[in-house]
């Protein structure tokens, strides 16, 4: 899969989604991210896991903390190629 299908491919799922529109806020750890949704931690990790696999977010550990933020290199990229596409 190219660098361009994963990144949409992650964007496809609204839960995702969900995410990447809480780490505009800024940094979250993964407590913080599990506030937001029904859902396990597996469930979780697993979401956090392809958005990290497209590259769309950072992680860092600090202490016993995974503390995730948004790859805005990576978003630029994307939000430029997508205006490619209709301009």
């Amino acid at each position: 899969m190219s660098e361009q299908q994963s990144i949409f491919s992650a964007l496809a799922d609204p839960h995702r989604r969900t995410i990447i529109n809480l780490l505009k806020e800024g940094e979250k750890s993964v407590s913080e991210l599990s506030d937001h949704f029904d859902f396990s931690g597996a469930t979780l990790s697993h979401h956090l896991n392809v958005l990290k696999s497209a590259e769309l977010v950072r992680v860092r550990k600090d202490k016993q903390k995974r503390i995730y933020t948004l790859n805005m290199s990576v978003v630029e990229e994307m939000l430029l190629l997508v205006k490619q596409l209709f301009y």
